[in-house]
């Protein structure tokens, strides 16, 4: 009995010579040919990420000022005064810089002077962008005010560029506000209708 259970395990039958060669460990040009596929792949994958990354994050930031000039227009119509929002450092009042990427407020203003006086409520605060993302108004553009018909009244067509920090073109998003209060966001050049004039720069 212990014989036949030793010539079963017996090396000379093969089995454990090939387990062992199937149990060996990779080659070292089977390694250096994996870690070339892996840092191809990451090559061409590391432009797209980037490409993401960036196009959401600038998204995110002009729609931000959409929505909140948006509700501005909302609660100025629906409340029927006039509501402001501006740029902001603190949070708690109009900073007066056309910068709007330090935050903005949106606030009720009772007495139409663009200033957060007591009494008037503050609906709204955004803080300032994370990173160095710029978001610059043309025409000195420090504040919108919306009156209860929901017109932004006192000015010509204003417009409001953001940049990232290399300035490219490619990554700059524009929002732009008429006399009647309507708001649209746009890519670079993409507007060039008499009503809406482009380019976005």
């Amino acid at each position: 009995m212990n014989q036949t259970l030793s010539n079963n395990l017996s090396p000379r039958r093969g089995y454990p010579q090939r387990l062992a060669s199937r149990m060996a460990g990779v080659t070292l040009i089977e390694l250096m040919t994996s870690v070339s596929i892996i840092a191809i792949l990451m090559a061409l994958a590391a432009p797209s990420y980037k490409y993401v990354t960036n196009a959401n994050r600038l998204a995110g930031e002009v729609n931000d000022l959409l929505g909140d000039m948006q509700f501005a227009r909302g609660e100025a119509i629906k409340e029927g005064q006039t509501v402001v929002i501006c740029s902001s450092t603190d949070g708690a009042t109009c900073s007066g810089s056309v910068a709007w990427n330090t935050g903005w407020i949106v606030f009720s203003d009772v007495n139409r002077n663009a200033t957060v006086d007591p009494g008037e409520t503050v609906w709204r605060v955004k803080t300032a962008f994370n990173g160095s993302d710029t978001f610059n108004a043309d025409n000195t553009t420090s504040a919108v005010s919306f009156n209860r018909e929901g017109f932004a009244p006192g000015g010509n067509l204003v417009t409001i560029t953001l940049h990232d920090s290399t300035a490219d073109s490619k990554w700059t998003r524009c929002l732009k506000i008429n006399m009647v209060g309507m708001l649209t966001t746009t890519r670079y050049s993409t507007l060039t209708t008499p009503s809406w004039p482009g380019p976005c720069t």
